[in-house]
């Protein structure tokens, strides 16, 4: 049967023509949908037969898999296992978008999986509406140029597929940047829209992030004491942030934590606005310093897979103690705020030696 071929508007696109896509996807066929990179061949990655027909019609080896088209980040998550902060300091920065990540799959020890999450609205709402886990490789042969509008893949690949979503011609042309963060040290498969030294720097940053309650004022003397520390040394390569395990978004920080910030010589944070700890923050950093058990309790919580990284910051003070917990000076004296403002910087300066 020839190709069937529907016009579609890439920023407003119509929910009869999304559903239609969907459902050719669902029932194993294989759709030519739009990205922001190229044209991807959509298919049902858990139906085996609609795989073997993609497989065949991209003349690709059994042993080379497809990557997979995401809806969300939190695909990340259920789909894969160990990803470490490299993983998700990418997926902040460049999805949606023109990358793919390489990572372990959690179905196999053995296996990896590529996952990406493309920058088009045609795509996501195809994916999401589908159901299902959807292979996306590019629209084209093994070995040749990838389509970039639909006249490309219908002349490309003829009446061999079922269904084409034509949103004209697609952003960048150009293939998604590959990583493999499946081992140790990652690996750029494939240059591609994102750039090796955009990669490379990403994986030089370190992230580290304070956690208290309230996000108002111990997690926030401690941002704004490290990165006094980091800029006094020119270190440029370490992101400091903060956040509260029940802060109340958009709350400034105490007037006792902005002067005692200012006495010290730091930023004064006037412009701060609390934030509440999320699993992406979570993950994303390579070391998280929290002030009491309970806020280490959540953390663990939320996201298990950052024990390794995760400290009570008063066990870097210079003499250890018993009780490793910095209790919360909200509504306490002038004296209890710099008592725990002593005990935070102590511990920050002996971070800025390891960071």
């Amino acid at each position: 049967m020839p190709t069937e071929v529907l016009k579609v508007d890439p920023v407003s696109p119509n929910s009869a023509v999304i559903e239609k896509a969907a459902s050719f996807i669902r029932q194993g066929k294989i759709v030519a949908i739009p990205t922001d990179t190229v044209y991807g061949l959509a298919v049902d990655f858990g139906n085996p037969q609609a795989m073997k027909r993609l497989y065949e019609l991209k003349k690709r080896p059994l042993n080379k898999p497809f990557t997979i088209a995401v809806a969300s980040e939190e695909s990340l998550e259920s789909l894969t296992r160990d990803a470490g902060p490299l993983a998700y300091k990418l997926m902040e920065r460049f999805w949606p978008g023109p990358l793919t990540l390489v990572l372990k799959a959690a179905s196999s020890p053995a296996d990896t999986i590529g996952l990406r999450l493309p920058n088009s609205r045609v795509a996501l709402r195809i994916i999401e509406e589908s159901g299902c886990a959807v292979a996306l490789p590019s629209a084209n042969y093994s070995g040749q140029n990838p389509a970039c509008d639909a006249r490309e893949v219908l002349s490309a690949l003829k009446d061999s597929i079922d269904l084409i979503i034509d949103a004209g011609k697609v952003e960048l042309g150009v293939e998604s940047t590959v990583v493999d963060l499946s081992t140790a040290n990652f690996k750029i498969l494939r240059q591609g829209a994102v750039s090796k030294a955009e990669i490379e720097a990403l994986a030089k940053l370190k992230k580290v992030l304070f956690v208290c309650t309230g996000n108002s004022c111990r997690s926030v003397m401690a941002e704004g004491l490290l990165k006094k520390a980091l800029k006094d040394k020119n270190r440029l390569d370490v992101e400091v942030l903060s956040a509260g395990i029940l802060a109340y978004g958009g709350q400034p920080a105490t007037q006792e934590t902005l002067r005692l910030l200012a006495k010290a010589g730091a930023d004064v944070y006037e412009a701060h606005h609390s934030r509440r700890v999320t699993k992406p923050m979570l993950y994303s950093s390579d070391l998280i310093l929290a002030m009491e058990n309970i806020h280490e309790e959540h953390i663990l919580n939320m996201a298990p897979a950052v024990r390794s990284r995760l400290y009570l910051l008063k066990e870097f003070a210079k003499i250890p103690e018993i009780d490793l917990n910095i209790p919360d000076p909200i509504g306490q004296s002038t004296a209890f705020y710099e008592m725990t403002f002593s005990a935070i910087k102590e511990a920050v300066e002996k971070i800025v030696e390891l960071v």
